[in-house]
């Protein structure tokens, strides 16, 4: 008897087509049709692997509008198969948003195990902390990576984020600013012909990628959890490299500058030091 009406989130390779699992491949050759984020890049795939079947779009834009329809299929009968462009779908994708409709009608989600770039990369970075945090894709802006950085300061865990080639610079400077003695992966192009791993200080790193022309393919970010040391600053010395800079002539901010980068102080600790001994005269920054 053939199950009941169903989503199948189908997780699709994230770069080598050998990735594929045979339950994703079980998947997509029986659902009454494929929802795809993109039809262009699910309908390569379907090509590459043989597989005819109507597709339809469903992307964050379209999800709003069509969600509730494709839920309702479901509950009457359809499987339906849910693929975002690569790797798993929901994942800092708009996969999250057709299984909360689901999950919120009761229609029933299979869900298949399969291609994850943040967990390749966590693996792959050589991290030795058995625990990761996924920040999903790493802030445009300067000021809302460094708020989100000095937030996650003290948490006991790798940082995984998602990063465009085109950002890459500009987010290695952050956390070099942030984190300046931890070390990064930047994993790049997992799984294909020009897979690379570097690893290094963020601002060694900005310095091997900024000597390029240009940096292409996917990248995730790994940022190593903080030691002993970063997690338990010397307040003795972060009070006495304070006072001799502001002795110096420094401003609040380049004191606070200074305590974040050379005595691992959060942004906010810094800038309550950087007031203190700088009379407390300067505006935030």
């Amino acid at each position: 008897m053939a199950k009941a009406g169903r989503i199948t989130i189908v997780p699709t390779p994230i770069g080598n087509l050998g990735d594929i699992t045979l339950r994703a491949l079980d998947a997509l050759r029986t659902a009454d049709v494929v929802c795809a984020e993109d039809t262009r890049v699910s309908g390569g795939l379907l090509a590459a692997l043989g597989i005819s079947k109507r597709l339809e779009r469903l992307d964050e834009n379209a999800m709003g509008s069509r969600a509730a329809d494709v839920v309702a299929r479901a509950a009457d009968g359809q499987h339906i198969a849910y693929c975002t462009d690569a790797g798993m779908p929901g994942v800092s994708d708009p996969g999250m948003r057709l299984v909360a409709a689901a999950r919120e009608a009761g229609v029933a989600v299979e869900v298949l195990p399969g291609a994850s770039a943040a967990i390749t990369a966590y693996v792959a970075s050589g991290t030795a902390c058995s625990r990761f945090y996924f920040g999903g894709f790493f802030p445009r802006k300067a000021g809302e990576r460094e708020r989100m950085l000095d937030s996650l300061r003290s948490l006991d865990a790798a940082l995984v984020f998602y990063e465009s080639p085109n950002r890459l610079c500009d987010a290695l400077d952050t956390i070099a600013r942030a984190y300046p003695m931890r070390q990064v992966a930047v994993c790049r192009e997992l799984t294909k012909l020009h897979e690379e791993v570097a690893r290094g200080t963020a601002s060694q790193l900005r310095a091997l990628f900024g000597e390029r022309a240009r940096v292409k393919g996917e990248i995730v970010l790994v940022i190593d959890a903080p030691d002993a040391a970063e997690q338990e600053p010397d307040a003795q010395a972060a009070q006495e490299m304070a006072q001799a800079a502001a002795a110096a002539g420094a401003s609040a901010k380049d004191v606070r500058r200074m305590l974040q980068e050379q005595a691992g102080l959060s942004r906010n600790a810094a800038y309550e030091l950087a007031l203190e001994v700088t009379g407390g005269s300067h505006e935030r920054s």
